[in-house]
């Protein structure tokens, strides 16, 4: 199974902001625990090549690194071991880096012109990014319209209010988000508050997008 197939599956991709290597290896571990072995380990602190080096270690999470925006975030990222690439734009340079490395990328993408551009460099699947300012799900369905074969993840506002309109959507491979995440959970360390937070999460997913119609479906897509 491909990791974009195994991303579809998990219909949810937990956003990590890690302080430190020690509070994502935390994190990555009540996220397990509470069902959701995904992380996606973003470049916004200078931790993220430590933190996305010591989740790799468990060799049990589907592992990206995300808010890459350059071709040396894309080495270090892959050097540390993760599994995919997410870009909050259209880079040319971060795309074809993760190419030539041979791990999947997910450009952000909200516009036609961009999901054109994406399509060009030999991709079909985006992070619509940022989701919600940029037209939410009513945005993903037009947008769906006339690249039919594109897949999306959205990210950006998304959670447990609005996620079943996301979900519902064929072409929405899974979202992104961190509501499962609470900072004032992190900051004091009360791990078993994130895992449950987690695990609410997971079921939301699966009763909103059951594995036998939506998930399938989805997955299919970015198979083909």
């Amino acid at each position: 199974m491909s990791i974009l197939e195994r991303i579809s599956l998990a219909a949810i991709v937990p956003v990590v902001v890690a302080d430190s290597a020690q509070e994502g290896a935390a994190i990555a571990d009540a996220l397990a625990s509470g069902g959701l072995p995904v992380a996606e380990v973003t470049f916004r602190t200078p931790a993220a090549r430590a933190a996305i080096a010591r989740i790799a270690e468990r060799g049990d999470i589907l592992l990206g690194a995300g808010t890459v925006t350059t071709s040396k975030q894309v080495d270090d990222a892959v050097a540390a071991g993760a599994q995919y690439i997410v870009s909050p734009g259209t880079s040319r340079a971060v795309i074809e880096r993760a190419l030539e490395h041979g791990v999947p990328v997910l450009p952000g993408a909200v516009t036609a012109s961009e999901i054109q551009t994406v399509l060009e460099l030999g991709l079909s699947t985006v992070k619509f990014f940022p989701a919600q300012t940029s037209g939410g799900a009513a945005a993903i369905r037009a947008l769906a319209a006339p690249f039919g074969d594109v897949t999306f993840l959205p990210t950006g506002g998304v959670g447990p209010a609005n996620l079943a309109d996301y979900l519902a959507i064929p072409q929405v491979v899974a979202v992104g988000g961190s509501w499962m995440l609470p900072a004032s959970a992190i900051a004091r360390g009360a791990w078993s508050e994130v895992t449950a937070a987690t695990g609410e999460a997971v079921a939301l997913a699966a009763r909103l997008r059951p594995r036998s119609a939506g998930a399938d479906t989805a997955a299919a897509r970015v198979a083909r």
